[in-house]
């Protein structure tokens, strides 16, 4: 374990001292495991996101149907 410092204004540090009480911890493990539960989400988000740029981009419909242009994307045939 390492021990650091953090500076807090008297109003987040009266909360925090209350919000840990109330879970029955300490304010040291509470910002302890707050800032490890921030540090695994972090990380999955990463990994989540590395996985998804690396799949080609697949089409919507058939595998081997062109892109459709531009008209046909924009087709309105009630306005027109």
């Amino acid at each position: 374990m390492k021990n650091i410092t953090i500076t807090l204004d008297e109003k987040t540090a009266a909360w925090a001292r209350v919000y840990a009480a109330g879970q029955n911890m300490s304010l040291s493990r509470f910002v302890g495991e707050l800032l490890d539960r921030t540090m695994k989400e972090s990380r999955e988000y990463d990994e989540a996101m590395r996985q998804y740029l690396s799949k080609k981009p697949g089409r919507l419909d058939r595998e081997n149907a062109p892109y459709p242009n531009r008209e046909e994307l924009h087709e309105r045939p009630h306005i027109r």
